[in-house]
């Protein structure tokens, strides 16, 4: 058997406008717009759908406003990451912490919140900072 991998997952919000600034301008995701009123974030080969006031999903298992986390991978070290989060004035909820069980083994992790208050968490694999 072959392994399967993540082709999508799917956040809930609340307002289209406040959402899709916080996607791009924090998380760095490519806005994009499907069909039946849905939106996608697009990070590379990744797609993060997007189901929100007026959206048609299908099948229609809405995923509610802030019932989601999502883990990204930060192309820096995880000090870039919190100065990115400060810069933005985004709380950081927990972190910099080790982590072990992420996809590609050890790095740290800094988890923080979207606007409808998804967990979102910013995993590096890039150096250590102590914890």
């Amino acid at each position: 058997m072959t392994s399967t991998r993540l082709d999508h997952c799917a956040v809930g919000v609340s307002d289209w406008d406040v959402a899709n600034a916080f996607w791009r301008d924090v998380v760095g995701a490519e806005l994009v717009e499907l069909a039946r009123g849905i939106s996608a974030y697009r990070f590379g080969e990744q797609l993060v759908t997007v189901h929100g006031p007026g959206s048609n999903p299908e099948p229609p298992h809405a995923v509610s406003p802030g019932a989601s986390h999502v883990a990204f991978v930060w192309p820096g070290s995880i000090v870039q990451a919190v100065e990115h989060l400060t810069r933005r004035a985004v709380a950081i909820e927990q972190g910099p912490v080790a982590r072990r069980a992420v996809g590609r083994g050890e790095g740290q992790s800094v988890y923080f919140r979207d606007p409808d208050g998804s967990l979102l968490e910013f995993v590096s694999y890039e150096g250590r900072v102590s914890t």
